[in-house]
């Protein structure tokens, strides 16, 4: 063997090394919820969990806030950024404070998308989830499918903050614009994704509002707690079975769906936690894999009713 034939098997060698290598290497992926207290986000995580074991050379952290916080939610990421994580995929609960630990973490090199609730105008390179524009929209039409005749209406929201769900109310409001729907005072009222405040401003706005016909959460909060949203219900039993007082819901958690099937709600409209789990971990290897990816990934949403409650609970 020559020195030159020497030097060409060298080579081929240590590119077949190399190339091995990046084949065989792993990824650690963070999944940053609002909130570790809201099952909402439980989703997500099994989404996360199941598709990284699928994937094989990924790994999916789940961490966040117990509660909806901003300032420890901020914290958490920096604290990845810190750990040198390969990627993060984050719901953001509040979009300055996001916004600078996501341009922090992009310029350390990490891999960054939102999902649920997005920073747009930060360096993030994709949006996974909801259209929550056309999610607050679509609550609006369930509304106005279940109860025409209009009223009063009121809206709970969760964070103050959270640019997610300023677009849904912004989209039921919209929806409604023209109809005999008209909004109380102080809605939307912010429960900061707390089940027991959001079933609490749910029987409050009903009693500073004996005439109100309607009661429409942008986030499934006050249903996550099954007895407390019954405890709510049922003095109002009457007016619900009636259609007098109308109750449409954000969200499709088993819980809520079960809960419609027993007469506690009149309509839901459902997002897909779990596949922005999936889609999550599916984008953040892209990305490390030098693809291009969408800017703006909808996972898409669902109109429950009495009518099909049946199918989305097999």
């Amino acid at each position: 063997m020559t020195l030159k034939t020497a030097f060409a098997a060298l080579v081929v060698a240590a590119v077949g090394f190399s190339g091995s290598a990046i084949a065989q290497e792993t990824y650690r992926f963070a999944v940053v919820p609002k909130a570790m207290n809201n099952p909402f986000f439980d989703l997500t995580r099994d989404g996360c969990m199941a598709e990284a074991e699928k994937l094989g050379n990924v790994e999916c952290v789940y961490l966040g806030p117990v509660e909806h916080e901003a300032a420890t939610q901020s914290q958490i990421i920096d604290d990845f950024i810190t750990q040198g994580v390969d990627g993060l995929a984050i719901s953001v609960s509040d979009i300055a404070a996001a916004t600078t630990v996501i341009n922090k973490a992009v310029e350390a090199g990490i891999a960054v998308i939102t999902f649920d609730s997005d920073a747009p105008d930060s360096m993030r390179t994709a949006y996974v989830g909801t259209n929550n524009k056309e999610f607050g929209t679509a609550l609006g039409e369930m509304l106005l499918e279940v109860a025409p005749n209009g009223g009063e209406y009121a809206m709970i929201s969760g964070g103050a903050a959270a640019p997610n769900l300023a677009l849904r109310v912004d989209g039921v409001r919209e929806a409604l614009e023209g109809s005999d729907w008209t909004e109380v005072p102080g809605s939307p009222s912010f429960s900061n994704d707390d089940i027991a405040l959001a079933v609490q401003q749910a029987g409050d706005f009903v009693v500073a509002n004996p005439g109100i016909k309607a009661i429409v959460p942008v986030g499934g909060w006050p249903m996550f707690a099954p007895d407390g949203w019954k405890n709510f219900v049922e003095p109002n039993k009457a007016k619900v079975d009636s259609g007098e007082l109308a109750l449409v819901v954000a969200d499709t958690l088993p819980v809520q769906l079960e809960l419609l099937r027993d007469g506690y709600a009149h309509a839901l409209v459902g997002q897909r936690p779990y596949e922005m789990g999936e889609v999550a971990m599916q984008t953040l290897l892209a990305i490390k894999n030098g693809e291009t990816v969408d800017d703006i990934i909808y996972t898409g949403v669902d109109r429950v009713t009495a009518d099909n409650v049946g199918d989305f609970l097999k």
